[in-house]
């Protein structure tokens, strides 16, 4: 990846991670260190060589399409407010981001399932899983798997900031990362506003997987660039407890979704440390 000044970025570098499965330490590092130059300077990568199986993403996708296909009744039996660790479906109209905007937009938001652990820690405790065949399984074995690249990436993350491989580990015994199901409708005849408005992600990191354009990130010149789907890659971005974690060596860049020209969907998984 070729170094660029912060804030003068024009496109999101793509890195293949591969290598952090290397057993030769040497390719590792190398990997890391075009994660961590991407972190620095611009807050967003795309990463290949993830080692996601394809299927499991398929079949997210269609639980997905099945469940927000469903008359606004039957999705509201699942809403999050009777959650106790904040999971279950959002409907559109319910979050508001800065500026008094109403994102266009609804989702489906589902943690660590752990019902032993209701209580326990912010956000441990059972999901809220909707009565709709397949939808528990498909989502579950997408967690699980997305779950095992966060942790190759906090490794990836650690090297880059020369940190032992493991220095998060001690703080990931039962890490509640999110997984937000989203998805945007289109209508052309629509009041025009965006899908999310302007943010930072509060996590460690987030790795998102969309089917359609929409992403746009906010470069220091005050420039808003696409971020694309890339075929078979997923979106990268630091988050606001990591820039801090780093003391601000890494960066958590503004983002939007702006209004959609077709209808998508998006899955951002907020890898994150323990809360407690």
């Amino acid at each position: 990846m070729e170094a660029v000044l912060s804030g003068d970025f024009d496109h999101i570098p793509i890195v293949d991670i591969r290598g952090l499965a290397s057993a030769d330490p040497a390719e590792r590092r190398a990997v890391a260190g075009a994660m961590g130059e991407a972190a620095r300077e611009i807050g967003f990568l795309y990463v290949r060589g993830h080692g996601v199986d394809e299927a499991l993403f398929e079949a997210l996708l269609d639980a997905a399409r099945r469940f927000f296909d469903q008359p606004l009744a039957a999705k509201m039996e699942s809403y999050i407010g009777g959650s106790s660790n904040h999971s279950g479906y959002v409907p559109e109209g319910e979050e508001v981001f800065p500026g008094g905007t109403i994102d266009r937009k609804e989702a489906y938001d589902l943690n660590l399932d752990l019902p032993e652990a209701r209580g326990e820690a912010p956000m441990l405790g059972p999901n809220r899983w909707p009565d709709l065949p397949g939808f528990r399984e498909a989502a579950s074995a997408y967690y699980a798997a997305v779950s095992d690249l966060a942790r190759r990436l906090f490794r990836g993350f650690a090297l880059a900031l020369d940190l032992p491989e493991d220095h998060f580990e001690p703080y990931r015994r039962r890490p509640p990362s999110q997984l937000r199901m989203i998805h945007y409708p289109f209508d052309p005849a629509a009041q025009d506003r965006e899908g999310i408005g302007a943010h930072t992600d509060y996590e460690f990191f987030t790795i998102l997987r969309g089917t359609a354009p929409g992403l746009e990130v906010l470069n220091g010149r005050g420039e808003w660039i696409d971020a694309p789907p890339v075929p078979g890659g997923y979106v990268l971005n630091i988050g606001d407890m990591l820039e801090a974690w780093t003391n601000g060596a890494f960066t958590a860049t503004t983002h939007r979704v702006r209004k959609v020209a077709e209808e998508r969907y998006s899955f951002p998984f907020f890898a994150t440390c323990d809360y407690g």
